[in-house]
Parts: C-alpha cells; structure tokens; sequence
C-alpha cells in the first residue's frame, strides 16, 4: 500500500506536530507491505527562516528513517500580518501541488493531509485525485474555528470561505481523523454520515522512560538538588495564555524561594512574555531556548513537574497539548491548565495531573503551594501517569491500530 502524507511541518523542524507526524509515518511504514512518502515544506519553522541547507531550493527528495521525504519550495516571513500568514500558507499549496504532481511517480492509494493550515486541503485533494488516491483530512486543530476564536482571522469575508472549504473537504474525504475526542464528536455532530476516526498523540514509551537518563541538565544550569522545577516546554504562542505563569510567580517567589518556572520554546508570544517578566521584576521565571527532541527527555527528568496551561475558551475543551504525553511517560505530573478532555482524562481517569483553573494565576499559585509544602505525593502522580500513558496512548499500538483502519475502511465510498 503506497500512501502519501501532506503536511507543512516536518522535521527537522521543532515542533508538536512534527514530532507527531513523523512518528506515526515510521511506524506506519513499518507494516507489512506499506510505502510511506512525505511531501512538505522547506523547513523554517519556529524562527520563519528556511534552514541553511534548504535555501534557494524549489525542491529536495530526501531519506530520514525508512520515508521517502519530498520538499517544496515556500515562503517565509516574520510578519505576523494576515497577508503575509497566507502567502506562507498558499505557497506552500501551490509549491507542493507542482512538486506531487511531477516529482511523485506513479499511484498512490492514499493521500493524508494534516490541517491545519486547513487551504492545504485543497492540494491534498487534487493530489488524491491525479494519483489515484483516496483522501483523508487529518484534522488536529479545528479551523476556521479555532482562528476566530482566537481572533487571529477577522474578515467575515475569509470566514464563510474557509468554513465552505472545510464542509468541502470533510465531504470529499474518504473518512476523517480527529486528533481529540471533542475534534471527533464536533465533525460527528456536523456530519452525521461521515465516519471519523479518533488518532490520538502518543508517545514512544520506550524513548521516555525514566531510568534509562540521568539529571546532569538541572545540576549544567545551576539548579540546586531541592529545587523546585516546574517546566512548561512548546510553542510560545496565542492559545497557551502563559501570562499566567508569570502572575501566579509574583506571589510564589514571595513565599518559596525554591521555585522555579522554566519556559523553554519559542513562538510569537516570547517577546511579550518576557516583557511582562521584566515588568513585574519575577526572577523565577527563566526562559530557555528549544532543543532537538532527543534532548528532552533529560530536561524533563530534571523538573519536579510539567505546567500545561490554555487559554480558558469553550474551544479547548476538546483540546489535549501534546506536551502531556512525553511528562507523563517520564514519570512526571502534570499541573493542568486545560478543562474539559483533557481534566478528564489525566486527572480524573489517570490520577496523574492537577488541575487549576484556565488563567486563573491564584488558583495556579494554591496548586503550587500543595507541593512546596509536600501536600501531594508527585512520585505517586508520575508513576501513575507513565502507566496510563503506556496503556492508552503507545505509538506504537496507535500506528498498528490506525494501519488496520485504513485497510479496513479505505475502499468505502
């Protein structure tokens, strides 16, 4: 079986997506009889500046792992004006419809697109159309929606066309796959006859695992043994309201001098963020910049604790960040700043979070007064949230599960 994945975020690039992406393609490829390409953008992301070794090229083929990875050309700006962020977007769909069409020999029996950036459905679509190839939209983000909440996009104009877009595409494909269970029931709910199927993140239980890295990290950067690491890692950006961790650090540097906040990322919100660090005069908030994802697992050895915080919006409470699964794998709790499915999930059926409410800094800061104070047992939450994660959300079983999907349901019309 020959199956093409679309998405404008792959690795080497940093990021949720691009971790999750190129993970499942290894494993899917992996099956018995499966040839996966890649087709994606010259890498830039976060800093939005094409890598060294990609500049001035329309196109590179590649191999990582067992993929056979194609990349096209796309534009790049720092500007976060609307213009420009659809310039990036629509680029990247013409440069890849070229590069599918002439450079991807032969059939292929599935095309997977990931959205967002939902308009790269529309090459995903026509690409399943010259190859031969069902479609399937791989919805992680639900969009146009996500964007107006957000007021990221304002033009009603642009709205009502991307909303037509995304009906069309729901339509035309062969089934859906929601990276959330809210994902799921939202298109469910819109589209009763359309089979949609939930292809969580997970997490390579056996890269995460806590005995098999040490804590030189915490001890290289000049952390006392007995201090008080509570790490946010990811995407610096609009949905994750990290105002919060700094308001909630005025009144914990007050009380525990031991306690330190570590933000390591980068995004568009970076500036702003710390900006109000130097406002407010916090000195236990420490910014760090990303690191490759081999890495990370010695980072979070060395924090006490993960903080996954959100926006408080309707809109994510079918929202799971990816960053949970990797803490959780490492024996690590999560303090929760995310309602609905997520609060579900790993505090209520893992017994491996706990929770504060979305932005509310005081109710962040009594959370964290619980475990300077030894109120909760954080070793007893990490355990337990490796062994839910293990169960419920191995890579490994997820790709093999998805695999079996596909070849059950892929000839329906």
């Amino acid at each position: 079986m020959k199956i093409l994945i679309l998405t404008q975020y792959f690795p080497p690039e940093i990021g949720a997506p691009q971790n999750r992406l190129f993970e499942l393609a290894i494993r899917m490829a992996q099956q018995e009889d499966v040839q996966i390409s890649v087709l994606t953008a010259m890498p830039n992301y976060p800093k939005m500046e094409i890598f060294p070794e990609y500049k001035r090229k329309f196109f590179k083929k590649e191999k990582m792992d067992n993929l056979t990875v194609y990349r096209s050309w796309i534009y790049v700006s720092k500007s976060k004006g609307i213009f420009k962020r659809l310039l990036n977007y629509f680029s990247f769909v013409f440069s890849s419809l070229i590069v599918g069409t002439f450079r991807l020999r032969g059939k292929f029996d599935l095309v997977i697109t990931e959205s967002p950036p939902l308009f790269l459905g529309i090459s995903g679509y026509m690409l399943a159309k010259f190859k031969g190839a069902k479609f399937n939209l791989n919805v992680s983000d639900l969009w146009p929606e996500s964007a107006e909440k957000l007021g990221l996009v304002t033009n009603k104009t642009m709205l009502k066309s991307a909303t037509w877009l995304e009906e069309f595409l729901y339509k035309k494909s062969v089934f859906v796959t929601g990276q959330t269970q809210g994902i799921v029931k939202n298109i469910q709910n819109r589209f009763p006859h359309k089979q949609v199927y939930w292809l969580p993140n997970g997490v390579d239980v056996e890269m995460y695992n806590n005995t098999s890295v040490d804590t030189h990290w915490r001890l290289n950067n000049g952390f006392k043994e007995d201090d008080i690491l509570l790490l946010y890692a990811g995407i610096l950006g609009h949905a994750q309201g990290l105002e919060v961790l700094i308001n909630a650090s005025q009144w914990v540097e007050k009380e525990f001098s031991n306690v330190y906040f570590i933000l390591l990322g980068a995004g568009p919100e970076k500036e702003k963020l710390q900006e109000l660090k130097n406002k407010t005069g916090v000195k236990n908030v420490l910014f760090f910049d990303p690191v490759p994802k081999n890495q990370m697992a010695y980072i979070i050895k060395s924090a006490n604790a993960a903080v996954v915080p959100l926006k408080k919006m309707d809109l994510f409470l079918g929202a799971i960040p990816s960053k949970i699964f990797e803490s959780l794998a490492m024996e690590k709790p999560i303090i929760l700043g995310v309602d609905g499915e997520a609060r579900e999930l790993f505090v209520n059926q893992g017994n491996c979070a706990l929770y504060f409410e979305p932005e509310n800094a005081n109710d962040l800061f009594n959370v964290i007064h619980t475990i300077a104070n030894k109120e909760v047992d954080l070793n007893y939450l990490g355990k337990n949230g490796r062994a839910f994660v293990s169960q419920k959300f191995n890579r490994n079983i997820l790709a093999k599960d998805y695999m079996n999907f596909i070849r059950t349901n892929i000839n329906k019309k």
